[in-house]
């Protein structure tokens, strides 16, 4: 006797819902359809429990059946099982009995157990919308009669045994907006073709053999998740638009570095780069960008030094950073014990030892053994043509020379290596810029940055609409000033701050690695007596395709120029202990230009209209000539003065910036700008007033204070302004010199008043 055959239960289910229902709505062939299906699904339990007259349209949707109507044809058809025995009718007539549901627009076959090829009479289904066949061993290539499915919005052939290659005709689907592949074994190159898929929002190939580089997708402009997860793609990151959500490379072959504007991926929630072989600086800023929330590059060759400081955003829910060669200290932020994040940072050579770390010259010598090809020299420069997508600028009028100094120190850096170290230049141009990071990471700088920069808001990037609201669109009566260049605007953002937003075009032959350099740099120039830079911006320029423009943003301070408070309106001048603490705060500021970065940055070109003052009289140093990153501008002058080269300077340039503080010192005490062929005369006044009494002294000082100044802070204040007006540069004071001597005479003026 032959043994009962025992089939699923959803049958049981779908069957026994069909049995108590009465149609006379569909179509007569549509009801024979569905009856023939019942029969090839063979349901021995009930082998008559409904016939033509079943009321098909009113049966209840369950999770295993679901079909709906519309007037007299069935829509959609959902019919979801648990892989069980495979059914032993012929798949193509099964396939052939659906195809003669003409009107369905929905198609959902799931966990079937259906094996073999999918038959090509699918492609009858020409209104179908959705199809979705995931979960079966459905095996050879993808049929191409899918090629006639013009109204195909959804393809979803998830866990079956599929192989071949992506066929190029998906490309060509006009509406396809969910493409998922998962689980398969397709191999070969994906097709250029797929950069045509302009309504996509999900590409899943997660789990295949596809290998190569992956097309450029930056038109994919509705891309919001890319899952290529367990293939062999590579070596360059993908281009992509900047709305994506989800992405996900995990396990492939990637071993390039990663463009510096991922950052402005403003929507990215989940980011999974781990299990490749990436190289170069990580973006630290990825940790504060919102709305990320899951971030994990373990496993890669990423470098760079992190800083206890930075900051993270609080919905961060994932970080997994192990396995790299990140040196520093883990943020605070990360470090911070919390149920709802999780923190993963071992096999780094950080100095935090709560989880295991490899000692400091596995990351240096991994690093220098890491060659990262340029991204501008990749075959057809790719990435040359992508769209720097939305983020951020900036930049108050005062607060541009900051970025200049930046340009000018890389330049520097890079200068050095070309006259006295070839062989390091060429590691150089291979490597990440984790050694120009490096430099910028100093225990001084450090330290300097802790302490002085606090107290300003964390670096972020920007979108551009936070900048269009801020800016009332960019409004003319925002406008502060204008070149051929760059626009600087005023804008005040959602909590009331008010910022410098400085927009300049860039020409995308700029390499993704001097991007992001740059910002780097930009970002970690953070001290109470400089301009800082708040963030940035990255977006395309609608009315020229080869370039785009990067948007500074700066603190803005409204209140006046150092010149302005000293020879300006005499009920704003200020007082005589009020000067001194603002040569102090110039002094600082070249202080740690000098010495708070290594190497030091200077020459400066320093004047009183580059000193800004905010509400509280704090000084900051600033200069309004901003280096573009445009063709033949990077590492120019950071202001209008005459500067050499950086590849011919000389061990004194330092002291340039010394003098120009004497020249400040001159305006201060006279209370009236001194232009360049009075600097002499002036210097020589102050070393004959030196010799005179008292009276004599104070008669050359700025009337609004001279009878104010104690004498003894005056003679300090003029005699360290003649040494720094020294015409030998080695004659002049180092500025910690300077800075001691502006400091005493603030103590003998106050010790004078209280006496």
């Amino acid at each position: 006797m032959a043994k009962p055959v025992h089939y699923p239960c959803y049958l049981l289910l779908l069957f026994l819902i069909l049995s108590f229902h009465r149609s006379s709505q569909l179509q007569p062939f549509q009801s024979q359809s569905l009856l023939r299906i019942q029969q090839l699904l063979n349901y021995p339990s009930f082998p008559t429990s409904f016939d033509s007259t079943t009321d098909f349209c009113n049966i209840e949707p369950t999770p295993s059946l679901t079909l709906v109507c519309y007037e007299d044809n069935i829509t959609q058809l959902h019919i979801v099982g648990n892989s069980g025995v495979p059914p032993t009718f012929s798949t193509d007539y099964f396939f052939a009995t659906v195809a003669s549901l003409s009107s369905l627009k929905v198609l959902s076959l799931v966990s079937l157990g259906f094996s073999g090829p999918l038959p090509e009479s699918i492609g009858q289904l020409s209104s179908l919308e959705i199809l979705n066949a995931s979960s079966n061993y459905f095996s050879g290539s993808i049929p191409a009669s899918l090629s006639s499915l013009r109204s195909l919005q959804t393809l979803i052939l998830d866990h079956n045994k599929f192989s071949g290659e992506v066929p190029g005709w998906i490309g060509f689907l006009p509406v396809l907006a969910v493409l998922s592949l998962k689980n398969n074994s397709l191999s070969g190159y994906l097709p250029n073709s797929l950069t045509r898929l302009e309504s996509l929002r999900i590409f899943s190939l997660s789990k295949n053999h596809l290998s190569g580089q992956v097309p450029d997708l930056h038109n994919l402009t509705n891309l919001q998740v890319l899952e290529l997860e367990d293939n062999h793609f590579g070596p360059d990151f993908p281009g992509l638009h900047n709305k994506v959500v989800t992405l996900v490379l995990r396990n492939n072959s990637f071993h390039s570095g990663i463009p510096a504007d991922l950052v402005t991926y403003h929507q990215l929630q989940k980011l999974d780069l781990s299990f490749n072989g990436f190289v170069g600086p990580f973006l630290p800023s990825l940790l504060s960008s919102p709305p990320m929330n899951y971030l994990d590059i373990s496993h890669n060759k990423f470098t760079g030094m992190l800083f206890e400081n930075m900051s993270c955003h609080a919905e961060l829910a994932y970080v997994d950073l192990s396995s790299n060669l990140l040196t520093g200290e883990l943020p605070t932020c990360l470090n911070l014990s919390s149920e709802s994040r999780i923190v993963l940072y071992a096999r780094n050579c950080m100095s935090n030892k709560e989880q295991e770390q490899h000692p400091f010259n596995f990351c240096h010598n991994e690093a220098l053994a890491v060659k990262i090809l340029p991204r501008d020299d990749v075959k057809h420069q790719r990435h040359d043509k992508e769209v720097l997508a939305s983020s951020t600028t900036g930049g108050v009028v005062g607060g541009i020379a900051i970025v200049g100094l930046v340009f000018l120190f890389v330049k520097r850096v890079y200068s050095k290596d070309d006259v006295k170290k070839p062989q390091t230049r060429i590691l150089v141009k291979n490597l990440s810029s984790v050694n120009t990071v490096k430099l910028l990471s100093d225990a001084r700088y450090i330290s300097q940055t802790m302490k002085l920069g606090a107290s300003l808001p964390n670096y972020r990037t920007f979108s551009l609409e936070e900048l269009k609201e801020a800016t009332n669109n960019f409004d003319a009566s925002n406008l502060l000033s204008e070149d051929s260049n760059s626009q600087m605007y005023k804008g005040k953002l959602n909590d009331g701050s008010l910022v410098a937003i400085r927009s300049s075009k860039v020409r995308k032959k700029i390499s993704q690695r001097t991007f992001t350099r740059h910002i780097e740099l930009i970002s970690k120039l953070r001290h109470n007596h400089l301009i800082s830079a708040l963030g940035h911006c990255f977006d395309c320029c609608q009315d020229d395709s080869s370039t785009s423009r990067i948007f500074n943003i700066f603190e803005f301070v409204p209140n006046g120029t150092l010149r302005d408070y000293i020879s300006g309106i005499p009920e704003n001048k200020l007082k005589w202990p009020q000067r001194i603490g603002a040569a102090i705060g110039v002094a600082r500021g070249i202080q740690f230009l000098h010495t708070g970065i290594v190497p030091g940055v200077f020459p400066n070109n320093l004047k009183t209209t580059d000193v800004v003052l905010d509400h509280d009289l704090l000084v900051k140093l600033c200069s309004y000539n901003l280096p573009l990153l445009t063709e033949g501008s990077v590492g120019a002058a950071v202001s209008s003065g005459t500067k050499q080269n950086f590849g011919t300077r000389d061990r004194h340039e330092d002291k340039e910036d010394i003098y120009d503080l004497g020249v400040i010192l001159v305006e201060i005490i006279f209370g009236r700008p001194v232009v360049k062929n009075e600097v002499i005369v002036s210097k020589d006044l102050l070393q004959v007033s030196l010799t005179v009494d008292d009276v004599a002294r104070r008669n050359i000082v700025d009337p609004a204070i001279n009878k104010e100044c104690s004498d003894e802070s005056l003679k300090i204040m003029m005699e360290i302004c003649i040494r720094c007006l020294s015409k030998e540069p080695s004659d002049r004071p180092s500025v910690d010199d300077v800075l001691w001597n502006l400091q005493f005479a603030a103590q003998v003026r106050e010790s004078s008043r209280t006496s």
